[in-house]
Protein backbone atom coordinates (compact mmCIF):
# COMPACT_ATOMS: atom_id res chain seq x y z
CA UNK A 1 0.00 0.00 0.00
CA UNK A 2 1.19 3.31 -0.63
CA UNK A 3 1.14 4.75 3.33
CA UNK A 4 2.45 1.71 4.44
CA UNK A 5 5.84 0.78 6.41
CA UNK A 6 5.79 -2.60 6.43
CA UNK A 7 6.61 -4.35 2.87
CA UNK A 8 3.02 -5.46 2.28
CA UNK A 9 -0.19 -6.16 3.94
CA UNK A 10 1.21 -9.81 3.78
CA UNK A 11 3.89 -9.09 6.44
CA UNK A 12 1.54 -9.14 9.33
CA UNK A 13 0.51 -12.53 8.91
CA UNK A 14 4.18 -13.82 7.61
CA UNK A 15 6.29 -12.26 10.21
CA UNK A 16 3.97 -11.90 13.47
CA UNK A 17 4.07 -14.75 15.97
CA UNK A 18 0.19 -14.47 16.75
CA UNK A 19 -2.98 -14.27 15.64
CA UNK A 20 -5.10 -11.23 15.48
CA UNK A 21 -7.83 -13.20 17.69
CA UNK A 22 -5.53 -13.70 20.26
CA UNK A 23 -4.35 -10.07 20.36
CA UNK A 24 -7.97 -9.06 20.24
CA UNK A 25 -8.62 -11.06 23.97
CA UNK A 26 -5.82 -9.69 25.06
CA UNK A 27 -6.26 -6.12 24.85
CA UNK A 28 -9.75 -6.44 25.39
CA UNK A 29 -8.79 -8.02 28.95
CA UNK A 30 -6.44 -5.51 29.55
CA UNK A 31 -8.94 -2.63 28.70
CA UNK A 32 -11.51 -4.75 31.25
CA UNK A 33 -8.63 -4.60 34.27
CA UNK A 34 -7.67 -0.79 33.79
CA UNK A 35 -11.80 0.30 33.34
CA UNK A 36 -11.96 -1.60 37.03
CA UNK A 37 -8.55 -0.23 38.44
CA UNK A 38 -9.87 3.54 37.18
CA UNK A 39 -13.26 3.16 39.37
CA UNK A 40 -10.94 2.06 42.10
CA UNK A 41 -9.47 4.97 42.06
CA UNK A 42 -11.70 7.73 41.37
CA UNK A 43 -13.49 5.76 44.53
CA UNK A 44 -10.06 5.94 47.00
CA UNK A 45 -9.52 9.66 45.78
CA UNK A 46 -13.32 10.80 46.49
CA UNK A 47 -13.19 12.19 42.79
CA UNK A 48 -16.10 10.69 41.19
CA UNK A 49 -19.14 12.66 42.13
CA UNK A 50 -18.03 15.23 39.36
CA UNK A 51 -18.24 17.95 42.19
CA UNK A 52 -14.30 18.84 40.59
CA UNK A 53 -15.36 18.19 37.08
CA UNK A 54 -14.72 22.34 36.14
CA UNK A 55 -11.49 23.10 35.49
CA UNK A 56 -10.47 25.95 37.85
CA UNK A 57 -8.78 27.44 34.53
CA UNK A 58 -7.51 26.27 31.05
CA UNK A 59 -4.10 27.40 32.15
CA UNK A 60 -3.95 24.61 34.58
CA UNK A 61 -5.33 21.98 32.45
CA UNK A 62 -2.58 22.50 29.99
CA UNK A 63 -0.11 22.12 33.24
CA UNK A 64 -1.37 18.67 34.31
CA UNK A 65 -1.40 17.46 30.75
CA UNK A 66 2.43 18.50 30.30
CA UNK A 67 2.75 17.09 33.84
CA UNK A 68 0.97 14.07 33.04
CA UNK A 69 2.63 13.47 30.20
CA UNK A 70 6.23 13.42 31.50
CA UNK A 71 5.32 11.28 34.18
CA UNK A 72 3.89 8.31 32.18
CA UNK A 73 6.54 8.76 29.68
CA UNK A 74 9.44 8.83 32.21
CA UNK A 75 7.63 5.91 34.05
CA UNK A 76 7.26 4.06 30.93
CA UNK A 77 10.61 4.39 29.63
CA UNK A 78 12.88 2.85 32.38
CA UNK A 79 10.01 -0.08 32.86
CA UNK A 80 10.09 -0.45 29.10
CA UNK A 81 13.50 -0.35 28.98
CA UNK A 82 14.28 -2.42 31.63
CA UNK A 83 12.37 -5.23 30.33
CA UNK A 84 14.31 -5.55 27.56
CA UNK A 85 17.43 -5.46 29.78
CA UNK A 86 16.37 -8.47 32.10
CA UNK A 87 16.54 -11.72 30.37
CA UNK A 88 13.73 -12.84 32.46
CA UNK A 89 11.14 -10.27 32.45
CA UNK A 90 11.12 -9.96 28.48
CA UNK A 91 11.70 -13.94 28.06
CA UNK A 92 8.58 -14.79 29.92
CA UNK A 93 6.73 -10.98 30.08
CA UNK A 94 7.71 -8.48 27.62
CA UNK A 95 8.54 -10.68 24.38
CA UNK A 96 4.84 -11.26 24.14
CA UNK A 97 4.53 -7.41 23.00
CA UNK A 98 7.17 -8.19 20.40
CA UNK A 99 5.60 -11.32 18.53
CA UNK A 100 4.18 -8.52 16.45
CA UNK A 101 6.44 -7.78 14.61
CA UNK A 102 4.72 -6.14 12.00
CA UNK A 103 2.67 -4.11 14.31
CA UNK A 104 -1.30 -3.11 13.88
CA UNK A 105 -3.62 -0.41 15.50
CA UNK A 106 -5.56 -3.05 17.42
CA UNK A 107 -2.36 -4.79 18.28
CA UNK A 108 -1.14 -1.75 19.84
CA UNK A 109 -2.15 -2.45 23.75
CA UNK A 110 -1.51 -6.00 23.13
CA UNK A 111 0.77 -7.43 26.20
CA UNK A 112 1.50 -9.72 29.12
CA UNK A 113 -1.13 -8.86 31.51
CA UNK A 114 1.94 -8.13 34.35
CA UNK A 115 3.22 -5.52 31.63
CA UNK A 116 0.10 -4.06 31.21
CA UNK A 117 -0.65 -3.77 34.93
CA UNK A 118 3.32 -2.23 35.62
CA UNK A 119 3.55 -0.16 32.40
CA UNK A 120 0.14 1.22 31.49
CA UNK A 121 -2.80 0.82 34.64
CA UNK A 122 0.40 1.61 37.54
CA UNK A 123 2.00 4.80 35.29
CA UNK A 124 -1.26 5.99 34.04
CA UNK A 125 -3.02 5.88 37.99
CA UNK A 126 0.93 8.06 38.90
CA UNK A 127 0.44 10.26 36.46
CA UNK A 128 -3.12 10.96 37.33
CA UNK A 129 -2.51 11.27 40.85
CA UNK A 130 0.75 13.67 40.78
CA UNK A 131 -0.88 16.08 37.85
CA UNK A 132 -4.24 16.89 40.01
CA UNK A 133 -6.19 16.37 37.41
CA UNK A 134 -9.86 15.90 37.76
CA UNK A 135 -11.77 12.30 36.61
CA UNK A 136 -13.23 14.15 33.72
CA UNK A 137 -9.81 15.68 32.52
CA UNK A 138 -8.65 12.90 32.83
CA UNK A 139 -10.76 11.03 30.47
CA UNK A 140 -9.52 12.93 27.75
CA UNK A 141 -5.83 12.75 28.62
CA UNK A 142 -6.06 8.75 28.53
CA UNK A 143 -8.08 8.56 25.95
CA UNK A 144 -5.24 11.25 23.61
CA UNK A 145 -2.92 8.48 25.02
CA UNK A 146 -4.69 5.60 23.80
CA UNK A 147 -5.38 7.19 20.20
CA UNK A 148 -1.14 8.12 20.12
CA UNK A 149 -0.26 4.33 21.66
CA UNK A 150 -2.84 3.26 18.43
CA UNK A 151 -1.51 5.55 15.73
CA UNK A 152 2.86 4.42 17.04
CA UNK A 153 1.23 0.80 16.20
CA UNK A 154 -0.79 1.45 13.05
CA UNK A 155 2.18 0.80 10.04
CA UNK A 156 1.16 3.39 8.68
CA UNK A 157 2.03 7.07 7.06
CA UNK A 158 -0.18 9.42 6.34
CA UNK A 159 0.34 13.07 5.13
CA UNK A 160 -0.78 15.18 7.60
CA UNK A 161 -0.72 12.75 10.23
CA UNK A 162 -0.69 15.69 13.39
CA UNK A 163 0.89 12.82 15.49
CA UNK A 164 3.31 12.77 12.80
CA UNK A 165 4.07 16.74 12.78
CA UNK A 166 3.90 17.40 16.80
CA UNK A 167 5.89 14.17 17.93
CA UNK A 168 9.30 12.82 17.06
CA UNK A 169 8.36 9.68 18.70
CA UNK A 170 5.55 8.69 16.12
CA UNK A 171 4.85 5.42 14.18
CA UNK A 172 8.58 5.00 12.42
CA UNK A 173 10.32 5.61 15.50
CA UNK A 174 8.33 3.32 17.13
CA UNK A 175 8.62 0.66 14.31
CA UNK A 176 12.29 0.54 14.27
CA UNK A 177 12.04 -0.37 17.96
CA UNK A 178 10.13 -3.32 17.08
CA UNK A 179 12.76 -4.21 14.56
CA UNK A 180 15.60 -6.50 15.60
CA UNK A 181 18.02 -4.57 14.65
CA UNK A 182 16.24 -1.22 17.03
CA UNK A 183 15.01 -4.04 19.84
CA UNK A 184 17.81 -2.14 22.51
CA UNK A 185 16.79 1.41 21.22
CA UNK A 186 13.74 4.00 21.03
CA UNK A 187 12.50 2.89 24.49
CA UNK A 188 10.55 6.01 24.99
CA UNK A 189 6.52 6.36 24.92
CA UNK A 190 4.30 7.35 24.23
CA UNK A 191 5.28 10.94 23.97
CA UNK A 192 8.38 12.14 23.70
CA UNK A 193 11.98 10.85 22.81
CA UNK A 194 13.69 12.72 25.62
CA UNK A 195 14.88 10.29 27.83
CA UNK A 196 16.03 7.85 24.78
CA UNK A 197 18.24 11.53 24.07
CA UNK A 198 19.83 12.05 26.87
CA UNK A 199 20.43 8.14 27.73
CA UNK A 200 21.98 7.29 24.51
CA UNK A 201 18.93 4.71 23.59
CA UNK A 202 18.13 6.90 20.88
CA UNK A 203 18.46 5.17 17.09
CA UNK A 204 18.16 8.36 14.24
CA UNK A 205 16.34 6.84 10.87
CA UNK A 206 15.60 8.08 7.79
CA UNK A 207 12.06 7.31 5.77
CA UNK A 208 12.47 6.23 2.82
CA UNK A 209 10.10 5.25 -0.17
CA UNK A 210 9.87 1.61 -1.35
CA UNK A 211 10.04 1.20 -5.39
CA UNK A 212 7.61 -1.34 -4.83
CA UNK A 213 4.99 1.15 -2.23
CA UNK A 214 5.08 2.62 1.38
CA UNK A 215 7.88 3.52 3.19
CA UNK A 216 10.98 2.17 5.10
CA UNK A 217 12.26 3.40 8.16
CA UNK A 218 16.44 2.66 7.73
CA UNK A 219 18.90 3.48 10.61
CA UNK A 220 21.15 5.95 10.22
CA UNK A 221 24.20 7.37 11.34
CA UNK A 222 23.99 11.04 12.47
Amino acid sequence: MEFTISDDLLDEDEKNLVSKSTVVRGVLFQQFIQAIVAIILFKLTGNDDGSNAVPKSWPMVVLQFLTAMFILDTWQYFAHRYMHHNKFLYRHIHSQHHRLVVPYAFGALYNHPVEGLLLDTIGGALSFLASGMTPRISIFFFSFATIKTVDDHCGLWLPGNLFHILFRNNTAYHDVHHQLYGSKFNFSQPFFVTWDRILGTYMPYSLEKRASGGFEARPKIE
